[in-house]
């Protein structure tokens, strides 16, 4: 029996050899699929082993300090740790050439895997799966016991996680249990699925189970999965805790090891389990004939398998669940495919005597639902530690699987060759465009077409009769000495001669021009190369032959690009007729990873089929996506984030996204109607528990209002009555003090009256009010229109400048200089006295549908909001001067986040948004780095207040800065905070300290753009006009002396 042979056929580990081909060649980064299969053969499919033999041949004395690494941080491939725990007790040499040794390290791992088998029915793989998920468990019992709280800590307001209307419900992350959420959500949003769980029954012989350790995990974890499934359906709450179903998994093993877990890995074996789950019932149903399992059904399906080995033919079928893809060489998911298809020598499937091996796989049955895995880990040997590719891998909505289908074969086969000859032809024309567009023999390169223009542009410049040393011998002294580096022959050539050298008087000779010690230009010489000698039949000549020429060369080049275009047209249509789109498939969920090998977050991007959008979900938050943001975090090549699985669903069959239909009424079942009645009992009790949560906050508050109320009852000494305030008085008037700004503006209108009486000196009290509101006006036009430096800004000064700086309504202007003009500060003597009245008057005679006046009090609500957001920025300049930069983020970050509110109503209603960005962004990496340093130190106290930092000041940050795609410098700035922290993976750390670095991590790397909560705004402090604009004009005066990045 051939190795394809035996390691293809169906059954036993046979079943998922892709799958462990896949994983070797990610390990040893070896790609030789004959070495991979005899490594699998030797080690009767034993993947550890496997690798031992391929890496002893690649190094024969691996460090210890490598080894152990490799053991216990390889993502996806948790049993290494248990080898590294057996190698303490069981320690054999496999270094040297002592062949015994390794027979008998062989034996004995083989004799500990099948024994722990034989004890307890399952693989050392699950048992490591089960470690992390107890780890995970522990990690999150421990994270509530901790003073500080975290980031996935639940908001104390019930009414934070109530469930909006019809909103997904999200899934909360108890400890490093992202990927559970993205595999679980993206499982649950297939209807099919989704009714399958809902509606498993136990088998009716439930009492005989379990008859192992197996069964006894598998029946409580579907229990704990449909109750799961059941509250995403019927839950009032925004999210809900999933501990109870990892739980399940905890209990079914014992380990004390710690690792986020691998998706594709999960998701393989959550499919095994619910397989087994469903195989208990299928059996129990079954009337003779061989049981069908709906897991099976729904995820599996078979390829055929066709290979040549050293001459011989085989041929076999395989059953395939997630298909492990290569992204690295590849740029789309169609070139990964065809690679994965095809194996060695393809011409020699097809002829009869060859020597050569290779082999082509053929999808014979294709699963309703098929999963991707693409493989973005690779072992870097020389460094001795995994790393991710972050290639980008475009992916389609629409994937058309017929060329890949064995009924297909033979036309897929001509359309392969026909594409190698089109790309090979392609090739050649390449070749050929880049010699048009990169012409030249040197370092340096131009496009022909190019160096023909210049030479054109040289031809035809205007010539002159010497060369510009030639000018500059010409200027010099007569009896000057010329330069010591000057050739004899070119001093011969200088010396005076009738025919070389004009004669010239002393008066022309005195002007000097010095070319080493001046730095203008002399008046003669040419501004740009041109020929010295050319007549008018060598430039006529010369021009129409590179005119020629470059016409030539440009035809040459475009026929080349259309050619290339026609060939690249040509090879994208060539599966697009009729027969080759018989089998599409619609891209269900995506799986995101970011982060690094060793660490990172997932979320998933999951299809809604029935409003046709896409959904994100991150833990927690589920909220609206879009195509373009899907590709943005998908596709790879940008950020740290790609792609990890694909999900795909039969477009045909519709039964898997279809809604549920009362088969009495006919109408669709949604929500609470599409559960079993025991499910639907179980959420109305969740249900009830969460609205007592809610009444019980709603009394909290009414008891704290209440007393609230008593308080202001109780008698108090009076307190001193700041001065009264007109009703009409715009609020911002009344802070920080109920007279400042009426007093700033006291100073303005008394100046106004008194040059409207030197003019009008004879007038009533109305002329005199109409003069000096028109002088006053005329004032406030005037610094309105002016562009003054950023340390005067007018509009802290007036209302009115802000008001017409921002175009608003002639009436509201109107009305804001009565309310001046009318101020009651304006009665301490008898002139003003009268004009106030007069003001007071007008206002009064203002009917409500001249001027609206919910117009009226947005317009100065916003320049409340202006004036608030000045100070939390000028405050939040003068702590960053003084380096206090935890003080400082605050007042940035309410500056920004009301700036920008302001500027989305028009660009004068706030301050400058790059000049607050760049300030925000500088303190976030300050902080960063600060926080690093402490962490470095190593001591207990330095890396709590470390972390301290970063979960309470700088990851609530991250999503303001991620959520405007158009700030690039935000974008990178978390990228580098990031980075500095996933460089800590591949250093020696004390096990406290890596700990803590593993469950801080997935919160730093969370792409979430869910906007947390912070704590209530910093306290502004107390400052009339003047100290606001006097302060405001001295912070900004200090930056421009030190002008900040991106202004």
């Amino acid at each position: 029996m051939t190795v394809e042979q035996n390691v293809l056929q169906p059954g036993g580990a046979a079943k998922h050899q892709q799958t462990f081909l896949n994983q070797l060649r990610e390990i040893t980064g070896i790609n030789d699929i004959q070495v991979l299969q005899q490594a699998l053969k030797d080690s009767n499919g034993n993947l550890e082993l496997a690798v031992a033999f391929l890496t002893a041949k690649n190094a024969k004395v691996p460090q210890l300090e490598e080894a152990t690494y490799y053991q216990t941080a390889l993502p996806g491939n948790d049993r290494y740790i248990s080898v590294g725990s057996q190698a303490d007790t069981n320690v054999i040499d496999l270094t040297g050439d002592d062949k015994d040794d390794l027979q008998r390290a062989i034996a004995l791992s083989l004799e500990e895997s099948n024994r722990a088998f034989r004890e307890t029915g399952i693989t050392d793989e699950e048992q490591a799966i089960s470690r992390v998920l107890e780890a995970s468990i522990a990690e999150n019992k421990a994270s509530l016991k901790r003073t500080h709280p975290e980031v996935w800590s639940d908001s104390p307001n019930p009414y934070d996680r109530k469930r909006q209307d019809n909103c997904p419900v999200g899934l909360k992350n108890v400890g490093n249990t992202c990927w559970f959420s993205a595999v679980i959500q993206s499982l649950f949003n297939l209807l099919e699925f989704r009714r399958l769980v809902l509606n498993f029954n136990p088998p009716a012989n439930a009492q005989d189970l379990p008859r192992n350790q197996k069964e006894h995990r598998n029946l409580p974890f579907m229990r704990e999965l449909r109750y799961l499934f059941a509250l995403l359906v019927g839950s009032k709450r925004k999210y809900v805790d999933p501990s109870r179903a990892v739980e399940i998994l905890k209990d079914a093993f014992k380990s004390n090891d710690s690792q986020q877990q691998d998706v594709s890995e999960f998701t393989h074996k959550l499919l095994d389990w619910l397989e087994d789950a469903f195989q208990i019932k299928a059996e129990e149903e079954r009337d003779g004939e061989k049981p069908k399992n709906p897991m099976v059904e729904l995820f599996y399906g078979r390829f055929l398998a066709v290979g040549v080995l050293e001459g011989k033919k085989f041929e076999n079928t395989e059953m395939f669940g997630q298909y492990p893809l290569q992204v690295n060489g590849f740029k789309d998911l169609h070139e990964c495919l065809e690679a994965a298809m095809i194996e060695g020598e393809i011409e020699s499937l097809h002829s009869e005597n060859s020597a050569k091996s290779g082999q082509e796989h053929w999808f014979t049955e294709l699963p309703p639902v098929l999963t991707f895995e693409l493989s973005r880990f690779e072992f870097n040997q020389a460094l001795g530690r995994p790393e991710k590719i972050h290639n980008k891998l475009e992916f389609p909505p629409i994937l058309y699987l017929d060329r890949y289908m064995h009924k297909n074969r033979e036309i897929t086969r001509i359309k392969r060759d026909e594409i190698k000859r089109l790309k090979e032809y392609l090739t050649v024309l390449q070749q050929r465009l880049e010699r048009y567009l990169s012409y030249g023999s040197g370092p340096k390169r131009f496009p022909l077409v190019d160096v023909l223009q210049y030479a054109l542009e040289f031809a035809s410049s205007k010539p002159v009769c010497t060369s510009p040393v030639d000018d500059l011998g010409a200027s010099a002294p007569a009896s000057g000495t010329l330069p010591a580096q000057t050739p004899p022959s070119t001093i011969e050539q200088q010396g005076p001669s009738s025919s070389d050298v004009p004669s010239t008087s002393p008066v022309q000779r005195s002007v000097i021009h010095k070319p080493f010690t001046q730095s203008r230009i002399p008046p003669d010489l040419p501004m740009h190369p041109a020929p010295r000698h050319i007549t008018e039949e060598e430039l006529s000549v010369l021009e129409g032959c590179l005119h020629r020429w470059r016409t030539e060369v440009e035809n040459d080049t475009r026929d080349l690009q259309e050619s290339i275009s026609r060939i690249h047209r040509t090879i994208e249509l060539m599966y697009s007729d009729k027969t080759m789109v018989q089998v599409p498939y619609r891209l269900h969920a995506v799986l995101v990873h970011e982060g690094q090998a060793n660490a990172g977050h997932y979320w998933a991007y999951i299809y809604d089929h029935h409003q046709n959008r896409w959904m994100k979900y991150n833990d927690i938050s589920v909220t609206k996506s879009t195509w373009e943001e899907l590709e943005r975090d998908s596709f790879g090549g940008y950020r740290n984030a790609s792609a990890y699985c694909l999900m795909y669903i039969n477009d045909k069959e519709q039964y898997l996204i279809q809604e549920e239909f009362n088969k009495e009424t006919g109408q669709i079942l949604v929500g609470m109607d599409t559960l079993p009645s025991d499910l639907r009992d179980y959420v109305k009790e969740d249900n009830k528990r969460f609205e007592k949560e809610l009444e019980e906050w709603d009394a909290e508050l009414a008891q704290k209002a209440q007393q609230e109320k008593l308080l202001s009852q109780i008698p108090r000494a009076p307190a001193p009555s700041p001065a009264p305030v007109q009703a009409g008085e715009p609020e911002y008037l009344e802070q920080p003090s109920r007279t400042d700004i009426s007093k700033h503006l006291k100073e303005d209108s008394v100046q106004a009256i008194n040059k409207a009486l030197a003019e009008q000196e004879d007038r009533g009290p109305e002329a005199i009010m109409d003069t000096a509101i028109k002088l006053e006006y005329t004032r406030l036009l005037k610094l309105a229109q002016e562009d003054p430096p950023p340390e005067c800004d007018y509009r802290l000064r007036h209302a009115i400048v802000y008001f017409i700086q921002n175009q608003a309504p002639k009436k509201i202007i109107e009305r804001t200089l009565l309310e001046q003009f009318g101020d009651h500060n304006l009665s301490f003597d008898e002139r003003c006295r009268n004009i106030m009245k007069v003001a007071q008057a007008k206002l009064e005679m203002i009917k409500p549908d001249e001027v609206n006046m919910e117009e009226y009090e947005r317009w100065h609500q916003d320049y409340r909001n202006f004036r608030e957001t000045t100070t939390f920025l000028m405050v939040g300049l003068e702590f960053f001067q003084k380096k206090s930069y935890m003080e400082a983020l605050l007042y940035l970050i309410y500056a920004y986040q009301n700036n920008k509110e302001l500027l989305s109503k028009g660009p004068y209603r706030g301050h400058d948004e790059e000049l607050i960005s760049h300030y925000r962004r500088e303190c976030l990496l300050k902080l960063n780095e600060h926080a690093a340093a402490l962490f470095e130190s190593g001591d207990d106290q330095e890396v709590n207040n470390g972390l301290i930092i970063m979960n309470e000041l700088i990851v609530p940050c991250l999503p303001l800065l991620l959520v405007d795609e158009m700030e690039e410098k935000d974008i990178v700035a978390v990228e580098d905070m990031r980075n500095r922290w996933c460089s800590y993976l591949g250093q020696e750390m004390e096990p406290n300290l890596q700990e803590k670095l593993t469950d801080f991590l997935p919160k730093l790397l969370d792409c979430s753009t869910e906007i947390k909560g912070f704590n209530d705004p910093p306290k502004l402090p107390s400052c009339s006009t003047h100290e606001l604009c006097e302060r405001y004009a001295r912070i900004m005066l200090s930056l421009s002396r030190t002008p900040a990045d991106g202004r």
